[in-house]
């Protein structure tokens, strides 16, 4: 392959991570098919490419699908909740194109997109986020434009039914994130119910890594009790508080705490906001999870 087309592939290296990492939900694994993506293209005949990202986006969508068929047996076996890899968004490349991207690359959603086949997850991404038409998106998944619409209108209708509201700008929603800070750094229980919405849900991702509740607890006062007791039980677990730091950063498109304990990263805490209440808490632990985003950390200083 010539410098030239080195060059292409990098023009379109962003647009393949961000096709990857939504299918996938895993930015390790993203990185590692847009790597497989480039060895694909380096060797692909000049006849064979159309244009290098039509190409380069079919590849990258197939073999997502390859690696989501097999992952979906693994995450049957998952210990507790499965959640996908966080990953920094205010990297300084500015906002994302249009609320579309926004949106889908969002914890919340990236979990609601869980609930949709490999090819209707595909299908639905192409066309609502990455605007693709039909034609395009057959040719992608080698199948008819007919079956396209049907795969869209059927992922469409079962994400429609638990679609979180996507509407404030990230900086919006920074205050309750700093009150929530504020409340674990206390360990105020009075603080958290004036953050949290009455039907608040939590969701803890230690993948049997890391110590996290293996199922979901629901209600402000069941969440708030678990939140000041994490703070509680902390010296007796081995935990100086005096080594715990806690931080807002942008990740996955909305404000999130970062907790570091010793100076290394713990825990990531990104947030789902409905009206003016925090309406959900996904906290990823599974140290393997954190690792992506611990280098983006380091890069970003």
């Amino acid at each position: 392959m010539t410098d030239a087309a080195l060059e292409r592939f990098e023009e379109h290296r962003s647009l393949l991570f961000a096709v990857a990492y939504r299918m996938l939900g895993s930015a390790s694994d993203a990185e590692d098919v847009v790597q497989d993506a480039w060895l694909r293209y380096a060797g692909a005949q000049p006849a064979d490419v159309r244009t290098p990202k039509a190409f380069l986006t079919t590849v990258v969508t197939r073999l997502c699908l390859d690696r989501l068929k097999s992952a979906r047996a693994a995450r049957e076996e998952y210990i507790g909740p499965w959640l996908p890899e966080p990953v920094v968004t205010d990297d300084g490349r500015g906002p994302e194109r249009s609320m579309a991207l926004a949106e889908s690359v969002t914890l919340a959603f990236m979990v609601l997109l869980e609930t949709l086949s490999p090819e209707e997850r595909a299908v639905f991404l192409l066309r609502e986020v990455f605007e693709h038409d039909h034609a395009d998106i057959a040719a992608m998944l080698d199948t008819t434009p007919a079956n396209s619409r049907q795969l869209f209108h059927r992922a469409k209708a079962r994400i429609a039914e638990k679609r979180p509201r996507f509407r404030d700008a990230a900086a919006a929603k920074r205050p309750l994130v700093d009150r929530f800070v504020h409340a674990l750094r206390d360990g105020d229980a009075e603080e958290f119910t004036s953050v949290l919405a009455a039907d608040v849900g939590f969701w803890s991702d230690g993948g049997g890594k890391a110590l996290a509740a293996k199922r979901p607890v629901f209600g402000r006062d069941a969440v708030a009790h678990l939140l000041v007791g994490f703070r509680r039980s902390a010296p007796s677990a081995g935990v100086n508080l005096a080594h715990v730091s806690l931080d807002v950063a942008e990740v996955n498109g909305e404000p999130a705490m970062l907790m570091r304990v010793a100076g290394h990263l713990d825990s990531v805490y990104t947030f789902t906001f409905d009206d003016e209440a925090i309406a959900a808490i996904r906290v990823v632990r599974n140290p393997d999870k954190l690792q992506f985003i611990e280098r983006q950390l380091t890069t970003l200083g």
